[in-house]
C-alpha cells in the first residue's frame, strides 16, 4: 500500500464515493435495457432484476457481521470491490438467461457489503461530528451525475456492451482508492450474538425498517422500469443519461445540508417527506406521455432518496451497539437495497407484463400513499425514531 503524505483521510472517502457511484451509474440503470436487447421476456427480466436485490438481502448483513466479528473490514472491502470487477468481466461475455442468473447473483453478493462497510467507516471517522456525513456522501452523487451523461452518450454511440467497460475502469480506480482509505476496525463491546439480539429487540428498528421497505419498493419499480418506459415513449439513450444526471444533481444540496435538516426536523419527519415525494413521482410517471417530462420529474429523486439514505445511515449509527456498526448498516442496506428492491423488481415485472407501464406506476404510487398514512398513524402512537432507547 502506497503512502500519500499530507492527504487527509476524508479525501479518500470522498474519492471512493465518487468513483463507486460513477461505476454504478454506468451499469445499474441500463441493465433492464440490456436484458431486453437480448430478447428476454418480461418475466425473465423481472426475475433477473429481482435476484440482485434479493441476494443483497442476505449478503449485506452477512458480510457486515463477518467484518464486525473478525475485525477484517479492510480486507473484506477490497475483496468485495475486486469481486465485482471479476464478475462483470464474466457477465459481459454471457448472453443467455441461464448464465446471467448465477452471475448477477454473484455480482450482488460482492457489491452488497461495500457501502455498509464504507458508511460505517466514515461514521467512525467523523464520530464527533456525524452531521458531516452528508457532505462526504454527496461526492457519490457528484460521481453519478458526472458519469451519467457520458455513459448515455457512450452507449448511444457504441452500444449497451460499452457500459461494462466503463464499469470496470471506474470500479478499478475505486479499488486503488480502497487501498488508501481509513477503514474502521472497531472492536465489539460485547459478544456478537448478544449485540445482535440487542439490536433486533429494539422495536424502533422494525418500525423504521417497515417504512424503509415501502420507500425501497417504490424506488425499485422506478429504477428497474423507468428506462423501459422512456424507451416506449421514444426517449434517446442520451436523454436517459441526462435524466440520471438531473436526478443525481438534485441530491447534492440535500446531502450538503443533511446535518442541519436532521437536527431541525428529525428522522421521522424526513422519512415522511421522502415517501411523499416518491408517491408524487410515481403518480406523475403514470400520466405523462412525453419522455422529456419523465426526465424532468427525475428531479424529485434527489430530495427523496438522499433524505431517506442519510436518515437510514444516521439511524443505524445511532442505534448500533458498540463495534456493530457494519452489521447495523448492513441490515439497513439489506432492507432498502435487498428485500424491498427485490420485491419491487419482482412485482413490478409482473405488473408491467399484465397491466403495462403507466398502470404499474399508478398502482405502486397508491401503495406508497397507503404506506405514508400507516407510518403517520404509527408515528403518532409511538415514540420518536430519534431516541436510541426506543
Amino acid at each position: 500500500m502506497f503512502a500519500w503524505s499530507g492527504v487527509k483521510p476524508e479525501f479518500w472517502s470522498k474519492a471512493f464515493y465518487f468513483f463507486f457511484y460513477a461505476a454504478i451509474a454506468a451499469i445499474f440503470p441500463f441493465l433492464v435495457l440490456y436484458y431486453d436487447s437480448l430478447g428476454l421476456s418480461g418475466y425473465q427480466i423481472g426475475f433477473l432484476a429481482g435476484i440482485l436485490p434479493l441476494v443483497t438481502l442476505f449478503s449485506a448483513p452477512l458480510w457486515g457481521g463477518l467484518a464486525d466479528r473478525t475485525h477484517r473490514h479492510r480486507i473484506l472491502l477490497i475483496a468485495a470491490v475486486f469481486g465485482t470487477i471479476v464478475v462483470i468481466i464474466l457477465f459481459s461475455r454471457s448472453l443467455e438467461f441461464l448464465w446471467l442468473l448465477p452471475l448477477i447473483s454473484l455480482f450482488a453478493f460482492f457489491i452488497a457489503p461495500i457501502m455498509p462497510i464504507v458508511d460505517n467507516s466514515v461514521m467512525e471517522l467523523i464520530a464527533n461530528n456525524r452531521d458531516r456525513y452528508g457532505k462526504l456522501r454527496l461526492w457519490g452523487s457528484v460521481g453519478w451525475a458526472a458519469a451519467s451523461p457520458f455513459i448515455g452518450l457512450l452507449i448511444e454511440r457504441s452500444g449497451l456492451s460499452s457500459m461494462f467497460i466503463a464499469y470496470i475502469v471506474l470500479m478499478g480506480i475505486g479499488l486503488l482508492i480502497s487501498l488508501q482509505m481509513t477503514v474502521s476496525q472497531a472492536g465489539i463491546g460485547t459478544k456478537y450474538w448478544t449485540g445482535l439480539r440487542s439490536l433486533l429487540s429494539n422495536p424502533g428498528w422494525w418500525r423504521f425498517l417497515v417504512a424503509v421497505f415501502v420507500f425501497g419498493f417504490g424506488t425499485a419499480v422506478i429504477n428497474s422500469y423507468l428506462f423501459l418506459y422512456m424507451d416506449e415513449l421514444g426517449a434517446s439513450k442520451t436523454l436517459m443519461g441526462l435524466s440520471l444526471t438531473l436526478a443525481t444533481v438534485s441530491e447534492v444540496p440535500i446531502l450538503f445540508y443533511s446535518g442541519r435538516l436532521l437536527n431541525r426536523f428529525g428522522i421521522t419527519s424526513l422519512m415522511i417527506f421522502a415517501m411523499i415525494l416518491l408517491a408524487v413521482r410515481l403518480l406523475a410517471f403514470s400520466i405523462i406521455g412525453l419522455p422529456v417530462l419523465a426526465a424532468f420529474f427525475q428531479i424529485l429523486h434527489g430530495p427523496a432518496y438522499s433524505v431517506m439514505w442519510v436518515s437510514g445511515v444516521s439511524f443505524a449509527a445511532l442505534h448500533a451497539p458498540r463495534g456493530m456498526g457494519a452489521t447495523a448498516q448492513g441490515l439497513f442496506a439489506a432492507v432498502l437495497l435487498g428485500l424491498s428492491a427485490a420485491s419491487g423488481a419482482f412485482v413490478g415485472g409482473i405488473l408491467l407484463e399484465s397491466l403495462g407501464s403507466a398502470a404499474m406506476f399508478r398502482l405502486v404510487g397508491f401503495f406508497v400513499v397507503f404506506g405514508i398514512v400507516s407510518f403517520l398513524l404509527l408515528s403518532r402512537r409511538k415514540s420518536s425514531l430519534e431516541s436510541p432507547t426506543i
